[in-house]
């Protein structure tokens, strides 16, 4: 075998431009491959964590059939208060579980005593909030180092706060209808501005949990929702089934949902349409190695027809001929994958440095991108362009395989 090896790479340094050019144009699609792969698994986990980490949670909790009805906010629909001691006491036994947090919605009429306008209102417990949804607090201008909000206070959408000219200090009403009917309200000052978020929370203004409980005379402690913030994403899916199946009310009796944020985000599809453009891509990688290196080993057969007829004259056997171009075919992937992974790896450090950012609707205009590699994504990319130059050396070894030697010795 070392000695096939060595024969290998001394025909491909026989031919050494040619080697070194289909080597170049493996090594520039491995690295086009992770670099892509880099920046938009970078691009699509900073956009899943503005959702999760700033609206959302990675998962949330409701009552059985709540999500159905969002767009109503229902009160009819909210968590019992013995609901919620049980579904805290599920979450608290989870350790997959970093923080969690009760959330009271309700739509209502929010007014300046000019004009009015709707808004979806979030009754929050502002610890635990910022707990689970670390990003929050860094939107509310200005910052406050004593917490999100205190009772009597209010957080204003920005694009609320922009359309009706509403500032800090500001004295506001909300007003709801109640689930008996009746028609409560309460004043609030303006504690601070929540800026604008891409995709869901554009219109939600924050109050402290046991305000939001009072305007909708809530007698009992009832939750709308919880959120949930896991210590790992990559749990996700896993502690979902898991808390499902602890929630389980038996045959009849579903009396919990537990939906992850792919489940309730529009943004998921935009995440599954950025892993079919990294497929996308790989499969171009692939067909560039495909091709490449069956026309080097094709013309690496035509060229030596007559070498090949001389070492099959003198007894070479059919498999060592074959092992050769394999050999030859695999050299070069590997040479190829190696210098691309060097080069992506190079790249994905100075693009540290020099951070890659754009605009994307956030609150500060600016997206700035910290690609990585993970390890997975290395071997996978380098072991599927070992594979293919393998097989793409294939048919014409076997075709040198199969010659005749008495027709090759003749050629010209």
């Amino acid at each position: 075998m070392l000695s096939l090896i060595v024969i290998a790479w001394r025909n491909l340094m026989r031919f050494g431009r040619r080697t070194l050019l289909t080597a170049g144009l493996i090594a520039i699609g491995v690295l086009a491959v992770l670099l892509f792969v880099a920046l938009s698994g970078s691009f699509k986990n900073l956009m899943i964590g503005q959702f999760t980490d700033s609206v959302m949670g990675d998962l949330e909790i409701h009552h059985k059939g709540y999500v159905a009805s969002l767009d109503n906010l229902p009160l009819n629909l909210n968590l019992t208060p013995a609901q919620w001691q049980r579904a805290r006491a599920v979450l608290a036994a989870d350790k997959t579980v970093a923080a969690y947090a009760p959330v009271v919605k309700f739509g209502g009429l929010f007014s300046n005593f000019t004009e009015s306008t709707n808004v979806r209102v979030n009754g929050i417990d502002p610890a635990r909030e910022a707990a689970v949804l670390p990003l929050l607090p860094g939107r509310v201008a200005p910052a406050d180092a004593a917490g999100l909000l205190k009772p009597g206070q209010i957080l204003v959408p920005q694009l609320l706060a922009n359309g009706m000219k509403v500032k800090v200090g500001d004295t506001v009403v909300v007003v709801t209808t109640n689930r008996d009917g009746s028609v409560n309200g309460r004043t609030f000052t303006v504690r601070g501005i929540v800026s604008d978020l891409s995709g869901p929370g554009g219109r939600d203004a924050y109050i402290d949990i046991d305000d939001a409980r009072h305007i909708l005379r809530l007698a009992t402690p009832e939750v709308s929702e919880v959120l949930v913030r896991l210590k790992s994403l990559e749990t996700l899916h896993a502690t979902v089934a898991a808390l499902r199946s602890a929630l389980d009310g038996g045959p009849g009796k579903p009396a919990f949902e537990v939906h992850g944020w792919d489940d309730l985000s529009p943004f998921a599809h935009i995440a599954r349409l950025i892993d079919l453009l990294t497929l996308f891509v790989k499969v171009i990688l692939v067909s560039i190695a495909l091709i490449s290196i069956m026309n080097v080993m094709i013309m690496a057969v035509y060229e030596r027809i007559r070498e090949i007829g001389t070492i099959a004259a003198i007894g070479t056997p059919p498999g060592r001929i074959l092992g050769l171009f394999l050999i030859e075919g695999l050299l070069l992937g590997v040479i190829g994958a190696a210098v691309g992974i060097a080069l992506s790896l190079g790249a994905v450090a100075v693009l540290h440095v020099h951070k890659v950012s754009f605009a994307f609707g956030m609150g500060n205009g600016t997206v700035i991108l910290s690609p990585s590699l993970r390890v997975s994504d290395i071997v996978t990319v380098g072991v599927v362009v070992i594979v293919v130059a393998v097989l793409a050396s294939l048919q014409p070894a076997w075709k040198a395989a199969r010659m005749d030697p008495i027709s090759a010795l003749r050629h010209i």
